[in-house]
């Protein structure tokens, strides 16, 4: 089974060129949503390191929003707790996916944590800064001051492109994504 890892900034689109592949993909922003809307252990974990933030279960995205502006430390609180769950998942998407051709990992710090592997095929996205920020203000929660707290644990994206064996431009048109995507995958299949 191939592995294909998408990488790339906030708000470049990753997601999106991720299900342009039509294949299993394994989404870690929308694990984490489940995360905080179903895992009591997790809200309670969140809520013993984070109680002045974190009290009303589902967890509410606004009180997460909340503690991480308040401190850079509370973000790295929160990811101690979310990603080992997060890892998990994964794994048990791997096992469930084994027998398929190739599949997606649309993990937005894949290489910050190391998640990745040695033969994984790394497709970096790329996008314009402006087109992003466009984007990115469109979002219903978005917050500059949040959007630079995660920039911040991020590696910056030079070096994820250097590690990137493809590199996809999205212009947010399907067509140009779609073309990109056949051209890689006739060469990787």
């Amino acid at each position: 089974m191939i592995r294909i890892a998408v990488v790339g900034g906030i708000g470049s689109g990753k997601s999106h060129v991720a299900k342009s592949f039509r294949c299993p993909v394994f989404n870690a922003d929308s694990e984490v949503d489940k995360l905080y809307k179903n895992n009591k252990i997790i809200f309670n974990r969140l809520k013993k390191v984070l109680s002045k933030y974190i009290y009303s279960f589902p967890i509410n995205k606004n009180e997460i929003s909340k503690a991480i502006l308040a401190n850079q430390l509370n973000l790295n609180k929160i990811v101690k707790i979310i990603h080992p769950e997060i890892r998990k998942k994964m794994n048990i998407f791997l096992k469930k996916n084994k027998k398929k051709n190739f599949l997606v990992l649309d993990i937005p710090l894949l290489l910050e944590n190391k998640i990745n592997k040695k033969g994984d095929i790394i497709i970096f996205v790329e996008s314009k800064k402006s087109e992003i920020i466009k984007r990115l203000k469109k979002r219903k929660n978005f917050n500059l001051r949040l959007f630079k707290r995660f920039k911040n644990i991020q590696l910056p994206l030079d070096y994820k492109k250097k590690k990137s064996h493809f590199i996809i431009k999205n212009d947010f048109t399907n067509s140009s994504i779609k073309d990109s995507i056949r051209i890689i995958l006739k060469k990787i299949l």
